[in-house]
C-alpha cells in the first residue's frame, strides 16, 4: 500500500490547522453532533449576499439530474461487473481542506461526486465552480444539514428547495444528484419531495467511511478498502484532515486493484 509521504503530511496538515484549532467536532450524516466549523467565508462585501450571485456568464449550466431507468429510487451502488467506484463527499467544512482534497484527486486521474450543503454554498460560493471545473459531479445535500426525514413535509420541501435554488443560481442546475442530510437513505415522502423538485433518483450509499467520527487516516483507509468492490458508492465528507491523509493511499489501492475512481453519472452510464 502507498504511503502517505512526508510531504503530503506537511500539507495536510498544514491546510487542516485552522480546522483543529477550532476544535469542531462534526457529525456524519447519521451521527449526532454539529457540522464542521467552516473558514472566513469567500463571498462578496457586505450588501451584497452570496445567495443573489449569478452564476459566471463564461460558464455552460452545470449538468441536470438524469434519470437512469434500470435503477431504482433509491441508489447505493452500480453496477458490480464493471471496474468503477462513486467516492461520495458531503460537502461542507473548510474550503481549504475542501480543495486539497479534489486537488489531490485530480492529480491521480480520480472523479468525485459532491453533495453540498446549501449554508456551505452561501459562505463558499467560488466553490461550487471549482468542483465542476475539476470534472467532478455536484449536487444537493439539503439547505442547512438536518435531520430531514423527522421533518414535516413543508419544511422538507424547503430544505430541498433551498439548496437546489442556491445551486441553480450557482451553476445553472439543481445538481445532478440529491443525498438526505442526517440518514443514510431517504424515507419516502423525502423521495418523494425529491422527485418533486426534479432529482428522478435520491443517492444513498453501499460503503460508510465512518470519516465524521475522526478515527484517524489508517482507519478511514482500512474501512473503505475492506468494503469497497465494483459499483460500490462510497460515503465520505469534506472538512476532515483524516479524509485527505486517507485519499492517496485509498486511490493507490483502487488503482491496484484495478477500480477507478468515477464520478456517480460515470458509474451508471
Amino acid at each position: 500500500m502507498v504511503r502517505v509521504t512526508t510531504t503530503d503530511r506537511r500539507g495536510v496538515l498544514r491546510a487542516g490547522a485552522g480546522l483543529v484549532a477550532q476544535g469542531a467536532l462534526a457529525a456524519g450524516c447519521s451521527g449526532p453532533g454539529a457540522a464542521p466549523h467552516s473558514a472566513a467565508p469567500d463571498v462578496p462585501p457586505a450588501g451584497h449576499p452570496a445567495t443573489t450571485a449569478p452564476a459566471p456568464a463564461a460558464h455552460s449550466p452545470a449538468p441536470a439530474p438524469r434519470s437512469f431507468p434500470h435503477q431504482p429510487a433509491q441508489i447505493t451502488h452500480g453496477p458490480r461487473d464493471k471496474p468503477r467506484v462513486a467516492l461520495t463527499f458531503h460537502g461542507q467544512g473548510d474550503p481549504g481542506l475542501a480543495r486539497t482534497l479534489l486537488t489531490t484527486a485530480e492529480k491521480r486521474g480520480a472523479r468525485l461526486t459532491v453533495l453540498a450543503v446549501g449554508t456551505w454554498l452561501d459562505e463558499h460560493p467560488r466553490m461550487a465552480r471549482r468542483i465542476l471545473d475539476g470534472g467532478h459531479d455536484l449536487g444537493n445535500h439539503t439547505q442547512r444539514h438536518l435531520a430531514v426525514n423527522d421533518m414535516s413535509e413543508t419544511d422538507a420541501r424547503a430544505e430541498i428547495t433551498g439548496c437546489a435554488d442556491r445551486l441553480e443560481r450557482l451553476t445553472g442546475s439543481i445538481g445532478a444528484w440529491f443525498r438526505p442530510s442526517r440518514a443514510p437513505a431517504a424515507s419516502p415522502l423525502v423521495q418523494r419531495l425529491a422527485r418533486d423538485a426534479g432529482y428522478p433518483h435520491v443517492l444513498s450509499y453501499d460503503v460508510d467511511s465512518l470519516d465524521y467520527t475522526r478515527p484517524g487516516a489508517p482507519a478511514v483507509t482500512r474501512k473503505v478498502l475492506a468494503e469497497v468492490r465494483g459499483g460500490s458508492v462510497v460515503s465520505l465528507h469534506f472538512g476532515y484532515p483524516d479524509t485527505v491523509a486517507a485519499l492517496p493511499d485509498v486511490l493507490a489501492e483502487l488503482d491496484r486493484r484495478g477500480l477507478h475512481a468515477v464520478t456517480t453519472t460515470e458509474l451508471l452510464s
